[in-house]
């Protein structure tokens, strides 16, 4: 049995099956929409919510877990041995306050759990996750652990382009004029995270500008280099996501791509159509 044993939040995008394979503790964010509740991947699917995000009205608001759910899971997780440790990589704090929950119900664990801000979400996040699980099952230690995550982030890149305008809008990251504008000229922005913030690096027009775009940052961001991973992030655009895999293909021939829908947490702020591309190199 593992002695440290990993948590993460939902804005985590890994394949269930592989989640529950590493034994992997997920802690949700909570959405509201329409008056009511949800948590995040327990009450709600990523295609019920997208059904609800299309259907017009207020933006849904999103909440990072309360400390006290955090206490408890880190609590069960520490009850299951005196040598136990626990290892919570979380969604960059730029876009949520779920590091500083986690950090709050960490400080009351006698030093036991370690909280790390894995400056990135979704896809990006999980090959922090995966990679300090593996190593967990392995029985490394938790400094040998901190010490690969690190490099796993300092060479992970994050590029996400949104369909529409609006959603960024209602969340206030740009103005609504802009949004309007961006809307009548069918631009298509995209963004990378770097450092953990949100960084507008280009606009286009088409969806094949945008594949181009994606097929050329990996190109010049991985020649050279063993790639460690690969995965596509999408809110209803599983069609565009292919044609992405097909173009990186021409590059690597060999490579292997995920493919995985979203949290609604992500979607909320983004909206359908929205796709991120996500990788790193060893």
């Amino acid at each position: 049995m593992a002695n440290i044993k990993i948590v993460t939040d939902s804005t985590c995008d890994i394949d269930k099956q592989e989640m529950e394979r590493l034994g992997i503790t997920v802690v949700p964010l909570s959405i509201e929409v329409g008056g009511k509740t949800y948590r995040d991947g327990v009450d709600i699917t990523k295609k019920e919510f997208a059904t609800l995000l299309t259907a017009g009205g207020a933006l849904p608001k999103s909440s990072q877990p309360p400390v006290g759910v955090f206490m408890d899971v880190y609590q069960r997780l520490l009850e299951e041995g005196e040598e136990v440790q626990v290892l919570s990589l979380h969604m960059t704090e730029a876009l949520s306050g779920t590091v500083q929950s986690a950090q709050m119900a960490a400080a009351e664990m006698d030093g036991r759990v370690t909280v790390v801000d894995s400056h990135f979400i979704s896809t990006a996040l999980s090959f922090q996750v995966k990679e300090a699980a593996e190593m967990a099952a392995a029985g490394e230690t938790m400094e040998r652990i901190l010490a690969e995550i690190e490099q796993i982030r300092a060479k992970t890149s994050l590029y996400i382009a949104v369909d529409t305008l609006e959603y960024l809008a209602k969340g206030g990251r740009i103005g609504k004029g802009k949004a309007l504008l961006g809307s009548l000229l069918k631009i298509k922005p995209i963004a990378a995270l770097k450092e953990g913030t949100y960084t507008p690096v280009a606009t286009k027009r088409t969806y094949k500008q945008v594949v181009d775009f994606f097929t050329e940052k990996f190109h010049l961001e991985t020649a050279g280099k063993k790639v460690g991973a690969v995965g596509i992030a999408h809110i209803e655009a599983e069609q565009l996501g292919k044609k992405i895999v097909d173009s990186l293909k021409k590059v690597r021939a060999d490579l292997s791509v995920s493919i995985l829908e979203t949290s609604p947490i992500i979607s909320t702020h983004t909206g359908p159509g929205a796709i991120a591309l996500m990788y790193y190199t060893r």
